[in-house]
């Protein structure tokens, strides 16, 4: 199985958050089946950054770039961003996410109820 990792998870384990042991144990557990999309690696990009913490940044970065797959929405999925927006109201970050795991068959792995709304017509694995 394939499990596209919402950017919430990796942000539990790296600002140390409540379900940090939850989201850790679920990566070391899937390494060879988790994937990343390059929007949520820029979003934890700023996120630390702007938590003034560009070298955890790189640390990450360290620690996944040998074990996870970044991938990235492609030209035509991008067309549907608008009509997901507008049949299910999820904002762009998660219509990203969502047509990405669409794409690739894949199971989205958050902490994000939003994502609630989708759970019947996409995989989706709370944490």
């Amino acid at each position: 199985m394939s499990y596209l990792l919402d950017t919430n998870i990796f942000l539990e384990v790296l600002l140390e958050q409540d379900k940090k042991e939850i989201c850790k144990n679920f990566l070391e557990t899937h390494v060879s089946e988790i994937f990343v999309s390059d929007f949520s690696l820029h979003s934890i990009g700023v996120i630390l950054f702007k938590n003034n913490k560009p070298n955890l940044f790189n640390t990450f970065l360290e620690d996944i770039l040998d074990n996870i797959q970044i991938i990235t929405l492609s030209k035509e999925k991008y067309k549907e961003i608008g009509n997901v927006n507008n049949h299910y109201k999820l904002d762009f970050d998660d219509t990203y996410q969502f047509l990405l795991a669409q794409e690739n068959l894949m199971t989205i792995v958050t902490q994000d109820a939003d994502f609630k709304i989708v759970k019947n017509v996409l995989k989706v694995q709370f944490l």
